[in-house]
């Protein structure tokens, strides 16, 4: 297993379950940090809309909750989860609440923000909702501010091209 690959990490659900990210081997895979309490919360919405358009293809999504910008997140647990199915429809993977910025990185996110450990690029997210692309091998191939709609053309172009390899 390449040492520059998402399949390296194990991280946990936000049910506390241990899941492995090697199962995503072979997917075309979309991390993003999110957060119930933001100005881009709807997002998560465009989020559902892309996950179920491309999931039978071969597309995921991670999303991975998180309290790092300005007090966002304050739920915890099963209260995300719940939050994000009622208000949202939300049916894609959602991990444990983690730090995306800072001396407390999650693992999976010093991987996918420092070219150094992903061979790619630096890109630490700014603000909540945050979008790294990552092909059918655990490699780093893109990112997507904040302010970029999950259900852009050049999202979805990018995905689709990432597909089909």
């Amino acid at each position: 297993m390449s040492s520059k690959s998402l399949h390296q990490f194990k991280v946990k659900n936000l049910q506390g379950k241990e899941v492995d990210l090697a199962d995503y081997k072979g997917k075309v895979v979309m991390v993003v940090n999110t957060a119930t309490q933001c100005g881009f919360t709807p997002q998560l919405k465009d989020l559902e809309v892309l996950y179920k358009e491309f999931h039978t293809k071969g597309f995921e999504i991670l999303a991975f909750p998180s309290n790092d910008f300005q007090n966002q997140e304050p739920r915890e647990g099963e209260a995300i989860t719940e939050f994000c199915e009622i208000n949202y429809g939300v049916t894609f993977p959602m991990m444990e609440k983690v730090h995306v910025k800072g001396p407390e990185t999650n693992k999976v996110f010093q991987f996918l923000s420092d070219k150094q450990q992903n061979g790619v690029l630096s890109s630490i997210p700014k603000w909540n909702f945050h979008k790294y692309l990552v092909d059918k091998d655990g490699k780093v191939v893109d990112y997507f501010y904040t302010f970029t709609s999950p259900t852009a053309s050049r999202v979805k172009s990018a995905i689709e091209k990432l597909l089909k390899k």
